[in-house]
């Protein structure tokens, strides 16, 4: 963790390759988030880089070393609203890299299960989808979603709670 901390230090001093170091650290998480999110890799690898560049450009503004990975995820964050909110004025088709990554025919009842949850999650509002994606895919807290979301701890576990009944609830 000193290790870590030091290099947030570094980096907010403009050291280039210990921003780089974090990046590697985070990039795995970074990147499954918003494929998640977004449902296009193509998209989520942009929104990615897009995080990056502006965390890269306002590090040295970051307050507390230990609150990077948060940071960086809420810059993240808002680059997959602001995607979001532009797929709603296009039609997207299941890109060929996104197909491939459905189950094998062979498992037809598996394969069909997971394409339900899947258009179930997204049928759920994206806060909720925001919320059980941070915390299944990012690992994080309800206390860490909840400073990152601006909302209260205990809303964003009710309504993890909630999305989750439902999703259970329509799988029946």
């Amino acid at each position: 963790m000193d290790h870590y901390l030091e290099l947030v230090r570094q980096a907010k001093q403009g050291d280039v390759d210990a921003f780089a170091s974090l990046y590697q650290e985070v990039y795995e998480d970074l990147y499954r988030f918003a494929v998640y999110i977004l449902k296009d890799p193509v998209d989520a690898q942009d929104a990615v880089s897009e995080a990056v560049v502006d965390a890269f450009a306002s590090v040295r503004g970051l307050r507390k070393e230990a609150a990077f990975k948060g940071w960086i995820f809420r810059i993240l964050s808002a680059k997959c609203r602001r995607k979001l909110r532009e797929y709603a004025n296009r039609t997207v088709e299941l890109s060929k890299e996104l197909s491939e990554q459905l189950p094998a025919p062979d498992s037809a009842g598996d394969a069909a299960e997971q394409l339900q949850v899947r258009m179930l999650f997204w049928e759920l509002p994206a806060d909720d989808r925001m919320i059980i994606a941070m915390h299944l895919f990012a690992g994080y807290t309800s206390r860490e979603i909840a400073r990152q979301l601006h909302m209260n701890e205990n809303t964003v576990r009710s309504r993890e709670s909630r999305a989750l009944k439902k999703l259970k609830e329509k799988l029946k």
